[in-house]
């Protein structure tokens, strides 16, 4: 039986199938801001109602100066390969050896750990959740001057939901900027109200997917035609912010960036939280879940949020 007709018989409900024969735009089932403002919280009443109607957030100045360069220096000490990484975890761009991104970052640094488990972070992400959090994904993006290649348009609880086994769209991601993003050195674009559909993709998942995925998607992604009307609808924004700028979207918020010809490169630290309550199952639409460095399958417990400064 193929993966598309079984959507994995072990989940006893699927609330959001996909891989199927044709693309479908579902209704989204599940709130994006799941808590209650208060004066108390980590955010301002604008800010949480502008992280609910657009599926992202962009915070300036999060990180001080003495912080960002502390990261942006041991981000360049693991790329020069210093950092004894798992090579498993690590992936080069297409075409050259050059680090595209290096995966379970939280797992392999202790500056990252922290910076994780930073409540300027993961507090906020706990308020929008409203329950504890752990980490699903964690990874250090780079582009390159001139060579950076693109990221497609995707949604990413697509996959984590067909290929990791995430039930429902309660996870946010984070996006630290360790370089200056601007509109020129292909940063984040992203749809805004696209998390309110879900959009199901066509064809089913090839078996160790992630091998090609994670330099080129071409499964679990819109089709053009859907990108245009997405497009057309809510516009396409791109954001933007000095190094230390935090960036926090929706799991579901479609999103891609360009690639990079300008000298500038554009390098960040990633980091999906996924709420407690929410932990992942047999995947959706594969045969198999990807490898642990791409999914944390087996949490001990909900992330310790930290206080205070990095250093």
């Amino acid at each position: 039986m193929s993966i598309s007709a079984a959507q994995n018989s072990t989940n006893t409900a699927d609330a959001y199938p996909t891989r199927l024969n044709e693309e479908q735009w579902l209704e989204r089932k599940d709130p994006v801001f799941w808590g209650n403002w208060t004066p108390q919280a980590p955010l301002t009443r604008a800010e949480a109602e502008s992280f609910d109607k657009n599926g992202y957030l962009v915070l300036k100045n999060v990180f001080s100066p003495a912080e960002v360069a502390s990261l942006q220096e041991e981000s360049r000490r693991l790329r020069s390969g210093k950092g004894n990484l798992d090579p498993d975890s690590t992936i080069t761009e297409p075409g050259s050896d050059e680090v595209r991104t290096v995966f379970r970052l939280d797992e392999q640094n202790a500056l990252f750990d922290r910076l994780a488990r930073d409540e300027r972070v993961a507090g906020r992400v706990r308020f929008l959740l409203d329950d504890e959090v752990y980490l699903h994904q964690s990874r250090l993006n780079y582009k390159p001057g001139f060579t950076g290649k693109e990221f497609y348009w995707h949604s990413d609880f697509e996959t984590w939901h067909a290929e990791d086994g995430m039930p429902r769209m309660r996870a946010i991601s984070a996006s630290i900027l360790l370089t200056d993003n601007d509109a020129l050195n292909g940063p984040l674009m992203l749809i805004p109200g696209s998390q309110k559909t879900y959009v199901s993709c066509a064809g089913e998942t090839p078996d160790d997917n992630h091998k090609s995925s994670l330099k080129k998607q071409e499964v679990g992604v819109p089709s053009p035609d859907t990108l245009k009307q997405m497009a057309d609808k809510f516009g396409i924004d791109y954001a933007s912010g000095k190094a230390g700028t935090v960036i926090l979207f929706d799991c579901n918020t479609l999103h891609g960036s360009n690639g990079n010809i300008t000298p500038f490169p554009r390098s960040n630290a990633f980091f999906v939280y996924n709420a407690w309550s929410n932990l992942v199952t047999d995947p959706f639409a594969a045969n198999k879940p990807r490898p642990a460095f791409l999914s944390k399958r087996d949490p001990e417990g909900p992330l310790k949020v930290a206080s205070g400064k990095l250093i």
